[in-house]
């Protein structure tokens, strides 16, 4: 009897604070007469201790999904400025929705591992687990909204996924040793046994399915991309300015790529927006017209705009807060462009310039052609700088100037006329296959918007020719993809470890013959396979 009593003590002290932390209450067992129990004590119930493996591994599950959404937040990072001008264009309302973003995340993923360790904690008092129903809708609502994630770039992380996901179910041992410790039932241990062993092998022979372009030798590695400067050096100046262009030679661009429309008096000039109000202070020059279509303007009223003051007000990057005071200052004296004193720029500097003009479905869009064409032609720049973007009347631009290098936006077709020399795609529209294979054809490949370290480093490993990107200055500083795995240890580990295992029970004596024949020839094969 003083045994019992001093057990349940102990179990109290284990399991309240973790009970109160949990919201999960303790069972209150029946109190015998001959016994003398005080209630609300913890008490492990056998007959229960299933349902609290249930949502054990409930929660596993969910603190997984979770993991999954930092991925995927990690991942979507890189194009998230364009989510933001998107949510612009919609609610003419700038935020950094990035940091919505990750405080969401942090918090949900806080949220759920705590819950997770309180309920190994519990587990391993063996004491039982009751999550208040509070926690569980949020937990369901947490699994719907996370059950469809966006695709990811698997490639550029699958060696390191494969390292997390084998951690991740070594600790998932410890719950299920002592699940499997307490059950009775003799089928339900076997299953899970063997669901486990299963689940591990085939981790274990993931390494062998493996592809990623940064698995080679270092010597195989291609030449690093080069740099187009996406609006210039958006992350350093205001977009689409002088100051943009020459902060993009400063990191080593090779390409400035850049908007051009065409003003209502037909002088072409650099801006990406249909309207004016993200990137100038049109709302306070011409409030009446702030809404208007850029092409509304003549070039007079668009000099009279301040095209650099929002850079320093909204800060649609960081990195503005880490301008020097004469940065700044410059930032506040930048008009609008025009095309004329984009090239001027661009020929001092020795770099291309490659450009869309917008809007295509204008009803002048001939006369903007037309006009781009001529301040080109006047602009004494050389032809083959000058990168052209557009399809419409792409053939009337090939006879006016044959020296202008022409980019389309779309893969190669079969039957194609005239062989495609230039292609400019998003990242995500080409595999690591389609970029090697039009390499090796003589196609210069380019993929925007390239922005992150990691993603910049996939993109190298598969050759591509040169990328689009906001953060140049990042860029310009990578002397190596940051990881690159050599092929051979990485993909022969597996089968040398099955090998370890294989030699001792397939060469016993107690196995048939025939069956140790075949063993050794399938050994022997994976020797000279982990030799080669």
């Amino acid at each position: 009897m003083g045994q019992l009593s001093a057990w349940t003590h102990e179990a109290s002290a284990c399991c309240d604070p973790l009970c109160t932390l949990l919201q999960a209450g303790c069972s209150q067992g029946s109190r015998p007469p001959d016994q003398g129990l005080v209630t609300g004590v913890c008490i492990a119930v056998i007959s229960g201790f299933q349902c609290d493996y249930s949502w054990f591994l409930f929660l596993f599950c969910v603190f997984l999904f979770t993991l999954v959404w930092l991925y995927v937040a990690i991942i979507i990072l890189n194009d998230f400025h364009n989510f933001n001008e998107f949510i612009f264009k919609q609610r003419k309302l700038w935020l950094d929705w990035s940091l919505v973003l990750l405080i969401a995340t942090a918090v949900l993923i806080t949220y759920s591992a705590v819950l997770l360790v309180l309920a190994l904690c519990l587990q391993l008092c063996g004491q039982p687990l009751k999550l208040h129903w509070l926690h569980k809708v949020r937990h369901w609502g947490a699994r719907l909204v996370l059950a469809d994630p966006l695709p990811l770039p698997c490639q550029a992380t699958g060696p390191f996924l494969h390292i997390g996901i084998v951690g991740g179910m070594t600790l998932l041992a410890w719950p299920l040793a002592s699940f499997i410790y307490r059950t009775r039932n003799t089928g339900l241990k076997v299953f899970l046994l063997l669901v486990y062993c299963m689940v591990m092998t085939a981790l274990y022979l993931t390494p062998l399915g493996i592809t990623s372009p940064c698995i080679m030798e270092e010597n195989q590695l291609p030449p690093k991309p080069a740099l187009v400067g996406h609006r210039g050096a958006p992350m350093l100046a205001p977009e689409n300015t002088l100051m943009s262009l020459h902060k993009a030679v400063d990191c080593d661009v090779q390409v400035f790529e850049t908007d051009v429309m065409v003003s209502a008096d037909g002088v072409p000039f650099l801006m990406h927006d249909e309207e004016l109000l993200r990137t100038t202070n049109v709302q306070a020059v011409f409030p009446e017209r702030a809404a208007l279509n850029s092409t509304t303007f003549n070039w007079t009223d668009l000099q009279q705009l301040d095209a650099g003051s929002w850079f320093l007000e909204r800060k649609p990057f960081p990195t503005v807060q880490s301008l020097s005071a004469g940065d700044r200052y410059q930032a506040t004296k930048q008009r609008i462009p025009s095309l004329e004193q984009a090239l001027e720029a661009a020929k001092q500097s020795n770099i291309s310039i490659m450009f869309d003009l917008r809007p295509e479905n204008h009803s002048d869009y001939q006369s903007f052609v037309n006009a781009t064409l001529e301040v080109i032609l006047q602009s004494g720049i050389p032809l083959q700088q000058v990168l052209w973007l557009p399809d419409g009347f792409r053939e009337q631009v090939k006879q006016r100037a044959p020296g202008v290098q022409q980019v389309y936006g779309r893969k190669r077709l079969q039957n194609e006329k005239e062989p495609l020399l230039h292609v400019n795609l998003p990242y995500q529209d080409m595999s690591s296959e389609e970029i090697r294979q039009y390499r090796q054809d003589n196609i210069s490949v380019n993929l925007y918007v390239v922005n992150q370290p990691w993603l910049f480093s996939v993109l190298w490993c598969s050759g591509v020719s040169s990328v689009t990107t906001n953060a140049c200055q990042v860029l310009k500083e990578m002397k190596h993809p940051i990881w690159l795995l050599v092929s051979d240890p990485f993909i022969l580990q597996p089968a040398q470890c099955l090998r370890h295992l294989w030699v001792p029970f397939c060469s016993s004596p107690g196995q048939p013959a025939a069956w140790r024949s075949e063993t050794d020839v399938l050994l022997t094969k994976i020797n000279s396979l982990m030799q080669e």
